[in-house]
């Protein structure tokens, strides 16, 4: 399933447009123009309209997770806007023909980048550790000026953090939707809220490191870090070093104070993919 992901982990970033459940980066702040690189995205599939985060990694390319690319139809919208709305209705496109998706004339009216969708031909739907290769990117109908691209990081980057070192690093993910907080009525239980829709960001610690997946600590009332990522977030980047090292993948838990599972792109099954769509990672 899209939104389930193994041992009852949940995929961080499937918000249905429908039901405008917006869950994403518990704790941190607005991010402003502090990664104008990250983008929100936004397709229909079989069932509705969802939203993920995406990053730039060249002109004309955006990488984000697999869950947010499998089953596309139609064109897939972008906007770099770090706010997009701060309360409802939502003000993403609708597609006339929803099971037909978007089409590239439909989203320039609306004021939005198109592009198409790809997933990871090797992509698992959440069902192997092993061969996760939860990535996926979408290719702009046209390249994108005056927004530096992120750089994607050497291969075999994160493999530095020994257990030692990443139980001690922070890294910074960035994402679109808004923090799991107390409402402003009703039950004071902290919730996911829908508004204000913006870019975040956050620190979160690292917890463990697998071929695949980086793991992090994603409480935000860790006193070393600042919170995590949750639904809305995923395909959001997370950065160390000055490069993007995974995208966001899943979470354990529905409130998202728990930890979250960041798929390396730092590794070859990955950057022989990107490379097809001429994607370098730093030398």
């Amino acid at each position: 399933m899209r939104r389930i992901a193994a041992a009852g982990a949940l995929a961080a970033g499937l918000v249905a447009g429908s039901a405008l459940a917006a869950h994403a980066i518990t704790g941190g702040q607005p991010d402003g123009e502090g990664h104008p690189n990250v983008a929100l995205i936004a397709f229909y599939d079989a069932t509705g309209r969802y939203r993920c985060s995406a990053s730039l990694v060249s002109p004309t390319v955006l990488v984000t997770a697999a869950h947010c690319t499998d089953g596309t139809v139609g064109s897939t919208a972008v906007t770099f806007k770090t706010k997009i709305a701060d309360a409802p209705p939502s003000p993403l496109p609708v597609a006339k023909d929803v099971a037909a998706g978007y089409t590239p004339a439909e989203l320039k009216a609306a004021g939005y980048l198109s592009g198409t969708a790809h997933t990871h031909p090797e992509y698992s739907d959440f069902t192997d550790l092993r061969n996760w290769n939860d990535v996926g990117v979408i290719v702009l109908d046209e390249p994108v000026t005056g927004i530096a691209p992120v750089t994607v990081a050497p291969e075999g980057y994160l493999d530095q953090f020994t257990p030692r070192i990443l139980n001690q690093t922070l890294f910074t993910s960035v994402g679109y939707g808004t923090e799991v907080r107390k409402a402003e009525s009703g039950p004071q239980k902290p919730t996911p809220q829908s508004y204000p829709l913006l870019r975040r960001v956050t620190e979160e610690k690292g917890q463990k490191l697998m071929p695949q997946i980086l793991q992090v600590n994603g409480n935000e009332n860790d006193p070393f870090g600042g919170g995590g990522t949750c639904f809305g977030d995923s395909g959001g980047p997370t950065f160390k070093g000055g490069y993007q090292v995974t995208v966001t993948s899943y979470g354990y838990t529905s409130n998202c104070r728990y930890l979250g599972g960041l798929q390396r792109i730092d590794i070859p099954v990955v950057q022989d993919w990107l490379a097809e769509f001429g994607v370098d990672a730093a030398a």
